[in-house]
């Protein structure tokens, strides 16, 4: 398999790199530049994380409770446990989104490999 056929069409590529990335990276640098002196215990950060999470919560409800796609071919027993599996690494691992999100995919990956 040649590079060109592995990447597909680089144009496709670049427009997604400028559109996507960019500006995100921008948004990034300046919340790096702004946020540099505040304090991580502050009320105003405590709500953003508060928010963040929230957001996170519900974006993940409505994936399970109405998948899109292919996550539709999935069973409910399956999503919900995956779910549930994420939740519980989540709350024995202090809190950490990252542990808990990993631990739901992973979880349902395995669930639909076993399944076929």
């Amino acid at each position: 398999m040649s590079f060109a056929q592995l990447i597909g069409d680089w144009h496709a590529l670049a427009v997604l790199f400028v559109a996507g990335v960019v500006p995100n990276q921008i948004w990034r640098m300046l919340g790096l530049w702004f946020g540099g002196g505040i304090d991580e215990g502050s009320e105003l950060l405590v709500w953003v994380r508060a928010v963040a999470t929230a957001i996170l919560a519900g974006v993940i409800a409505q994936i399970v409770v109405e998948p899109p796609g292919a996550l539709a071919t999935v069973p409910d027993v399956l999503r919900y446990g995956a779910v549930g599996a994420g939740l519980v690494v989540f709350l024995l691992t202090r809190r950490s989104i990252f542990a808990g999100v990993v631990t739901g995919e992973v979880f349902m990956l395995a669930g639909k490999w076993w399944l076929g």
